[in-house]
């Protein structure tokens, strides 16, 4: 109730400016005094667009350490990373690095701004990308334009500690550095920041289908998470046009799980129930690209090797209190994933505007072994038949495109793509199979920019997303005693997107932004009948609709100086028909709606800053052939915190984390068959803990 009446006289505010502001991301970066937000300083249009330019100046009050903290504080601007379609393709997200994309898959946008310190970013651009010269890229897009001549380095430690179960974090954080040497700029770092210590324990009652209680359950699980990256950059400024990039990192991922819980029934033994996985694995990237002059244009050659080893296991025992023999279940896999990407392309000028022809080769692959195991009455663990859950799925994928944008009048940019993909699927193992697809591709972008402060762009695309090469084999999930078959007819997910974009900037007061986006979906990834059981497969039609409101609204004209909120609203609904039962439903797990708000306040004439933010998600339950499932977390996460920019050099912050109590949930309805048409076996609602979380940051540079 609190979100909502915050989000409505956010509203009330901005519609009383006639304005709601765009979007600036979370804020959660460094602040200082006085200058006021950051306005653009004057720039001359580009290819007919409404173009911002933002230096350094324009940041002084959050003190920013890295190019991150800098773009994070645009108004009117959020990012969006690169969507995780098929090999390299188009670029599809928003930020450019010196005019380019990044040829990586590895890294987020985030991690890529944050390893730019800030005394290394020259200005910030802000234009429409369909007015550039990178096919794919529509909207809002920010070109971040750096150099290194001198040595620096930065770091950051963010230790976290939770007041119930988990155990304290100390091992969050990054130190990079970055120079130049003559032509050759560098960077190395050591990376990990998205680790976490997560946990949460509270009871489950398990009732029947008349809403008797059957069993009661009490469970507490853990789950650290660390992530360390050690990587690597070179780039070349070569003569003229010419420039290379090197890139690379090596990374372990350590992510177990333990759960431990006691369940009691009437008349019955109490049960003692352990899970525990263990996920650990490694990978690394290689990735380059050299663009250099050829004829009347430019060529880049793009090249990208990554590999994963991705070892898995989930072991699930229950003892009993009267000293029966335990009984238990394992299941393991390991799997390693390989991609390889070549990729090239041209770009001139002709006919009043820009031409690129593309290619790329792609080759992916996954090799898996997987086991099932059960406890037998000795304590030893045997194998049982898993048919289709060893075997091998690889893929080779040829891709052409051809692109063409100019501008069409002062205020109107077109850029066309059109090209087609042609990919041979083989999968080896139980029933291996082999089949070759050939798929049309391409987009039509239009950006129209009337005044400096109002833009739009609209972007129609054919789209071809990536599978999960694991979905093509049998998996066990034991904690909910689920099981999937493999299924050797998976087809990518297809679609026609719509995605419409309007910003409009209100100067001082902040800027708005709506994206509106309708998917038309075919070959919808999702749970299927399979046989007698059911697994991955693919569901003929689908589609899907969004909005997201985000605004910014700065308060200083106002004369609260140094205070800005910034809002979300998205809205989501989809559908499908349901291969179990036919009836009209939601995707699995889809995110329906989200809300959120935040408060920043940069103390003027002093150092301090003070803020905080709410949030709320809604989910569509998932859906397999016998249960409907719903897992969240709320209803709403909130968070303070108070940070100062110049202790010793250095900015901390703390941060006191789910001040309003957002718990871990879980309804979910199990049938004794096929889901609405047999007897419920049972219904399971969870109500877990968290509890407060407190963090703490210190980040600096040397």
């Amino acid at each position: 109730m609190r979100m909502t009446s915050a989000m409505a006289l956010a509203a009330a505010l901005a519609a009383s400016m006639s304005a709601t502001t765009a979007c600036a991301q979370d804020a959660a970066v460094d602040s200082a005094a006085p200058p006021p937000v950051p306005a653009p300083a004057a720039a001359p249009a580009s290819g007919g667009s409404a173009r911002q330019v933002f230096t350094p100046a324009d940041f002084v009050r959050y003190a920013p350490k890295n190019a991150y903290d800098m773009l994070n504080q645009v108004p009117g601007f959020s990012i969006r990373d690169n969507e995780q379609l098929r090999g390299l393709g188009q670029a599809t997200g928003n930020v450019l690095f010196n005019g380019e994309r990044p040829s990586t898959k590895s890294d987020d946008m985030v991690t890529l701004l944050s390893r730019i310190p800030a005394g290394n970013v020259e200005r910030i651009e802000i234009v429409d990308g369909a007015s550039l010269d990178i096919p794919g890229l529509s909207g809002q897009v920010a070109n971040i334009v750096y150099r290194a001549d001198d040595f620096s380095g930065q770091f950051a430690w963010k230790p976290e500690f939770r007041a119930h179960y988990a155990h304290p974090l100390y091992t969050r954080g990054d130190i990079s550095v970055r120079g130049r040497k003559g032509a050759i700029e560098y960077e190395l770092g050591l990376y990990n920041n998205d680790s976490a210590r997560s946990s949460a324990g509270g009871p489950t009652i398990i009732t029947d289908g008349d809403g008797n209680i059957i069993e009661r359950r009490h469970d507490v699980w853990r789950s650290p998470y660390d992530t360390p990256k050690l990587s690597g950059r070179l780039t070349w400024d070569g003569p003229a046009d010419t420039v290379g990039h090197l890139g690379a990192h090596y990374q372990r991922i350590y992510n177990p799980y333990v759960e431990f819980g006691r369940r009691t029934r009437d008349g019955a033994p109490d049960e003692y129930r352990t899970v525990r996985e263990n996920p650990n694995s490694w990978n690394y990237e290689v990735n380059g690209d050299y663009q250099f002059g050829v004829g009347p244009g430019k060529l880049k050659l793009i090249g990208l090797r990554r590999f994963s080893h991705e070892p898995y296991s989930q072991e699930v025992i229950t003892s009993f209190s009267d000293g029966s023999p335990a009984v238990g279940d394992r299941f393991t896999q390991t799997g390693d994933i390989g991609e390889t990407i070549a990729r090239g392309e041209y770009q001139w000028k002709m006919l009043g505007g820009d031409w690129e022809l593309s290619g790329e080769a792609a080759f992916n692959t996954l090799d898996n072994v997987a086991a099932l195991y059960t406890l037998d009455p000795t304590g030893a663990f045997v194998e049982l038949p898993f048919p289709g859950g060893t075997g091998g799925v690889k893929e080779d994928r040829y891709e052409s495109l051809l692109s063409f944008g100019r501008k069409i009048t002062d205020k109107l940019n077109v850029q066309i793509v059109a090209g087609a993909e042609r990919s041979t699927i083989t999968q080896s193992g139980a029933n291996g199979l082999t089949r070759s697809f050939f798929r049309p591709k391409g987009s039509l972008s239009i950006a129209w920019a009337p005044a400096p402060d109002f833009d739009m762009s609209l972007k129609i695309r054919r789209r071809v997303l990536q599978l999960s090469f694991y979905d093509f084999l049998a998996r066990a999930f034991l904690n909910d005693d689920n099981q999937n078959g493999s299924n050797t007819d998976l087809r990518p997910q297809q679609d026609w997107s719509y995605e419409l974009e309007v910003n409009k900037r209100f100067g001082a007061w902040g800027s708005t932004k709506l994206f509106f986006v309708y998917r038309d979906v075919e070959d919808r990834v999702d749970v299927i009948p399979i046989g007698d059981g059911e697994g991955v497969g693919n569901i003929a039609k689908a589609r899907a609709g969004a909005i997201d409101w985000t605004s910014t609204i700065n308060l200083d004209p106002a004369g609260i100086k140094g205070m800005k909120i910034e809002t979300r609203l998205l809205l989501q609904k989809s559908s499908l028909r349901d291969p179990f039962t036919g009836e009209t439903r939601q995707w699995n797990g889809f995110t329906d709606r989200v809300v959120e708000l935040s408060l920043r306040h940069d103390i003027p004439g002093s150092d301090w800053a003070w803020g905080a933010s709410a949030n709320h998600s809604h989910y569509q339950p998932v859906y397999r052939r016998n249960q409907i499932d719903t897992a969240w977390e709320g209803p709403v996460f909130a968070n303070i915190f108070v940070e100062n920019k110049d202790v010793f050099g250095l900015t901390v912050r703390a941060t006191v984390a789910n001040i309003l109590n957002a718990r871990s949930k879980r309804d979910r309805t199990v049938w004794t068959g096929l889901r609405d048409e047999s007897p419920i076996a049972f219904v399971e609602k969870r109500d877990r803990l968290i509890g407060p979380i407190f963090a703490f940051s210190v980040r600096g540079k040397f």
